[in-house]
């Protein structure tokens, strides 16, 4: 469920940010007028983000065990693929995000008016695909060996209205927070989540015989960490974790987090200019 909140929580204020810099930029140039399409794009956004939600849950029922697998962990690998270019990208273009927006806004403004819907519809759909996609892969990963699929679920719900609701808050000038840490922390944090719904994409592959090894355990401490268990059940809904991951799973998962961390890790520690709180709202 935690996994799931920071990934609503993280995705939903990347959006929320967008819309509040689009809106407020648009209020203060004084383009009211303009807004109506601003909302039309962001609610055509939402709507194919769900649509698409909608698609990954209940369109591979009608396919065949091993189908329903291979399609699940091809999916799961999509998602932590998006999700790691994602955390790169936001910690690096932060500063920029705000300048970036408004010139692309003054460009559609100035060119027809379905262009302003268009560049609506895209700043906000890209980080809704993302997250229907990223919760689906999460939720498909947490809910293994017959979990509860609600809890998730609710978490990624609860992190998307924190982000509505720091959104309207940053919109309102009430709120002022140091966003390059909180892309940091949560960064990392999503980087070992990233790396469980990596090694469950791994073992739906092996379920659907497309990779061998299914039954050679890495280890297994089900005996002492009862998946079932109130510590299992938490430690899955928080970093996937298996207590009985065969080798394929456990190379994976160590695969993908060693390298991309260190990475994360020294790309953060490389100096930059110093520079206050971004400016999410429009210069006057």
């Amino acid at each position: 469920m935690l996994g799931n909140y920071l990934i609503g929580l993280r995705e939903g204020l990347e959006a929320s940010l967008v819309v509040v810099i689009l809106i407020a930029y648009l209020v203060k140039s004084d383009r009211r007028n303009l807004l109506p399409r601003i909302w039309a794009g962001i609610t055509f956004a939402i709507f194919v983000s769900l649509a698409f939600g909608a698609l990954l849950t209940y369109g591979p029922r009608k396919l065949t065990f091993e189908a329903q697998e291979a399609l699940g962990g091809g999916l799961s690998i999509i998602a932590v693929g998006f999700v790691t270019w994602m955390v790169f990208w936001m910690a690096g273009h932060a500063r920029s995000l705000s300048g970036e927006l408004r010139g692309k806004l003054d460009r559609a403004a100035e060119a027809s008016w379905i262009s302003l819907v268009v560049m609506a519809a895209l700043a906000v759909g890209r980080e809704g695909l993302e997250t229907a996609l990223f919760l689906w892969a999460a939720t498909e990963a947490a809910t293994q060996d017959g979990g509860s699929t609600t809890t998730p679920l609710v978490g990624g719900l609860l992190g998307l209205l924190t982000a509505v609701a720091l959104g309207f808050l940053f919109y309102k000038g009430v709120l002022s927070i140091n966003l390059g840490k909180f892309f940091k922390y949560t960064g990392i944090i999503l980087i070992v989540v990233a790396a469980g719904v990596l090694a469950y994409g791994v073992h739906d592959l092996q379920e659907a015989n497309i990779l061998s090894g299914l039954n050679d355990k890495a280890f297994d401490i089900s005996a002492t960490i009862d998946p079932n268990g109130w510590v299992g059940t938490l430690l899955k809904g928080t970093f996937n974790f298996q207590p009985d991951p065969t080798w394929f799973q456990a190379y994976a998962w160590l695969a993908y987090l060693v390298p991309v961390m260190t990475i994360f890790l020294l790309r953060q520690r490389t100096p930059r200019t110093p520079a206050p709180t971004p400016n999410l709202l429009p210069q006057s």
